[in-house]
């Protein structure tokens, strides 16, 4: 491994978990579940956790599939790091059946949505709009 792999491994957190975070995962992470995503989710293990006091809540995080991008993480995944929910939710199917599934944010990539008559729209090139310009 070259000086350039060995920096990104210690510091990049942008593409993968650094090496803190997958050595923290190690000793004191128990996994929880996976998203449809392949993000993994994980808490601090209850053994490691035992002699904190009872204002303290545990620790909860997620190692992404990819690029870390944090909409990436399901709204009930989200939901369950942020302690707004007891128990993982390991059930990943819809409640109702007007839920959509969930889509990360798509800024920045070719699937960005841009409406029809815009200039970046790569649909329309051509359009009946003039930009307003001082005199």
């Amino acid at each position: 491994m070259n000086i350039n792999g060995l920096v990104k491994f210690f510091f990049d957190w942008w593409h993968k978990a650094t090496f803190n975070t997958r050595l923290t995962t190690f000793l004191y992470g128990e996994i929880v579940g996976e998203d449809d995503y392949g993000n993994r989710y994980f808490k601090k293990s209850k053994r490691k956790n035992k002699h904190l006091p009872h204002w303290n809540r545990e620790s909860r995080w997620v190692i992404y599939n990819g690029i870390t991008e944090a909409s990436a993480v399901p709204p009930m995944w989200n939901a369950w790091l942020q302690h707004n929910l007891d128990e993982p939710p390991i059930e990943t199917s819809a409640s109702f059946e007007w839920e959509k599934d969930h889509l990360p944010n798509m800024t920045g990539t070719t699937a960005a949505y841009s409406p029809k008559n815009s200039k970046s729209s790569s649909k329309n090139k051509q359009s009946d709009y003039e930009p307003w310009a001082p005199e």
